[in-house]
């Protein structure tokens, strides 16, 4: 992620407030902003799937579960081939599109 050093950044942020979380609630809410950030870059985008599957499957929610391992091996393919929704949650529920908030938009734009 280095062509964007804000996002990077507004990434690593989002990823640690999820690690830090007391509650399932929040580390969603803080999973969802980093997944985000990270949708043209591979790796990311991918590592950032396997920590949703981790806390569905922390949940045991099936139906979250199976959606986060089905785009764990189609995340990285439409970061390649830069074909993903941008603003996309990431969740199983969600939306293609969402629109993004305000702060992570202008870090996309590299404001």
């Amino acid at each position: 992620m280095s062509g964007n050093r804000t996002a990077r950044r507004l990434y690593v942020i989002e990823a640690n407030a999820a690690a830090a979380s007391t509650t399932t609630e929040v580390r969603w809410h803080h999973l969802e902003r980093a997944h985000i950030l990270p949708q043209p870059y591979p790796w990311l985008h991918t590592r950032n799937h396997l920590e949703m599957l981790k806390v569905a499957l922390q949940e045991r929610d099936r139906h979250e579960s199976w959606g986060q391992l089905i785009r764990l091996v189609l995340g990285a393919t439409e970061s390649w081939s830069k074909r993903y929704p941008m603003g996309n949650t990431g969740r199983v529920d969600a939306g293609l599109t969402t629109p993004i908030p305000h702060d992570l938009a202008d870090a996309l734009a590299g404001r």
